[in-house]
């Protein structure tokens, strides 16, 4: 269902981790929350938040069911803690029951402009990672900010791209935790979501 041309493609598939739960309502339509276990090949799972339009999906997905998602990566303004924070979220444009033995998938084509330079850094284990921020635009006037992130030569060659260049990237949508340390000297566990990339093209 995915196609090789498109700017903003996702498929997702694994389990439904919890009940899914009334998010908003825009013009009469309701959209559903809900969070997807993806296995990966380690055995490590990323928990992904996914937003599931009422028209697609009558019957909600139950907690427990194998479903596979096909949609768009989108990002969107959450104001927490006083601030405005950017929130990830899988759009699901289609859904459909996963047989028994099918394996879990998590695959993300993006094709957009880079916001700002890479960031370029190394773990104190000397591996390599580049952050970027691509902007990927959609209907009506609109773009999703998606963080992304390279590694090893993928980030090398991201750290010299240009900003505002047309970039593609595929890749997984990837969670993960970390401590965010408070004004008062707190500290607090979020997550995070971002795309691991496995190939960055910088496009003509």
């Amino acid at each position: 269902m995915m196609r090789a041309n498109e700017d903003n493609a996702v498929c997702v598939s694994g389990t439904v981790c919890e009940e899914a739960l009334l998010d908003h309502e825009l013009y009469g339509e309701a959209f559903y929350a809900l969070r997807l276990r993806v296995e990966r090949l380690s055995g490590v799972a990323d928990i992904l938040p996914v937003t599931l339009p009422a028209r697609i999906c009558p019957c909600l997905p139950k907690e427990g069911e194998r479903i596979r998602i096909f949609g768009q990566l989108r990002s969107y303004n959450k104001s927490a803690e006083g601030a405005n924070r950017l929130a990830i979220t899988v759009f699901a444009k289609a859904v459909e029951p996963m047989g028994p033995e099918e394996a879990p998938q998590n695959s993300v084509q993006l094709t957009g402009f880079l916001c700002k330079s890479a960031v370029y850094r190394t773990t104190p284990f000397l591996r390599e990672i580049g952050d970027m921020l691509l902007a990927v635009n959609r209907a009506y006037n609109k773009s999703d900010y998606l963080p992304c992130i390279a590694w090893g030569r993928n980030a090398l060659y991201a750290r010299d791209l240009p900003v505002g260049g047309r970039v593609r990237v595929e890749g997984r949508l990837q969670s993960r935790c970390y401590q965010k340390c408070l004004p008062d000297g707190s500290s607090v566990e979020r997550t995070a979501y971002e795309v691991s990339c496995s190939t960055v093209q910088l496009l003509e």
